[in-house]
């Protein structure tokens, strides 16, 4: 008695194409390549699943069996306009499915089955590029009430330090005493050593905040400013107050989000001032910058819901 379950036969070499009108061939063909290739299960059964789905739509657009060397450029232009405004399928769901096509039919160019890939010439959607996502102001407070409730200096240090500097968590972690510079009216961050050091400002709040934490800091010999339990706060230190406070207000929280925040935040009280956020975040090159100009897919979705006509 075969002990095979359904799903061992449906994955099986000789049944990747089952139930689809193909030429005699094709099924064969396909397991070939799929087993020639080193694949993780989920990227066997994505690319299968990509190849039945155009061989399907190629047998009923065109009216015959899926050949290989039937295929033209023309079909698969035809296949991706298909899923994205046909089936309206998302961009990335789109280029996987070329992506597969281009890779099977290459190889297929390589073992002499068809003589050019029709796949080649056609391109990839373009991404919508979108602003890197931030908390939303009700969020950040709910954040830093949060720490205020529980008396957490140091983590309303950390917190201050991501919101108001756009700090990255390297810098953060890496931060020395000697780097400071908090004055009743002014004070200043250091970031960096040597050539690459550049000073941010740091706002009345965080000069608050850090003073209120150095007040409190352990005297211990090491230069750095933050402390942990077992010595100076590691990056994966961090990462658990991030977690810690994420489970305790309901939303995702780490390093990299308190950084879009900041930047954000930056931009919606100086609209406009690329230059003056590029010096505050490091940025080389002000296109890195510029991004944050876009709009959220939150944002989008607002402004769409506001359309009337």
């Amino acid at each position: 008695m075969s002990d095979s379950r359904p799903q061992d036969r449906q994955n099986s070499p000789d049944n990747v194409l089952d139930g689809i009108p193909v030429g005699p061939d094709e099924g064969a063909l396909f397991a070939r390549f799929l087993d020639g290739h080193d694949l993780a299960p989920n990227s066997r059964r994505a690319m299968t699943q990509d190849v039945r789905k155009f061989a399907v739509w190629f047998s009923t657009a065109n009216k015959e069996p899926f050949v290989a060397g039937r295929v033209t450029t023309r079909d698969v232009s035809d296949f991706k306009n298909w899923l994205r405004r046909g089936q309206e399928q998302a961009v990335a769901t789109v280029n996987r499915a070329l992506v597969t096509l281009r890779r099977y039919f290459g190889w297929l160019v390589d073992q002499g089955h068809v003589p050019a890939n029709p796949v080649k010439p056609v391109k990839e959607l373009k991404r919508q590029q979108l602003a890197p996502k931030g908390m939303e102001r009700q969020d950040v407070r709910r954040l830093l009430r949060e720490v205020e409730l529980r008396q957490d200096v140091r983590a309303n240090a950390v917190f201050h330090l991501f919101l108001y500097t756009g700090c990255r968590c390297g810098d953060l972690v890496g931060l020395e005493l000697d780097a400071l510079q908090l004055g009743e009216r002014s004070g200043t961050f250091r970031f960096g050593k040597g050539n690459k050091q550049r000073w941010v400002p740091l706002p009345l709040p965080v000069r608050r905040a850090l003073q209120a934490y150095l007040e409190t800091r352990p005297p211990v010999t090491s230069d750095r400013v933050f402390i942990g339990e077992r010595g100076p706060l590691t990056e994966s230190g961090i990462r658990s107050l991030c977690d810690k406070y994420s489970a305790l207000i309901g939303v995702r929280i780490h390093p990299h989000l308190l950084r879009h925040t900041m930047a954000h935040q930056y931009l919606a009280d100086n609209p406009g001032d690329l230059v003056g956020l590029a010096q505050v975040l490091g940025h080389e090159n002000l296109n890195t910058t510029a991004r944050y100009t876009k709009h959220t897919q939150q944002q989008l979705g607002e402004a769409a819901e506001r359309l009337s006509y």
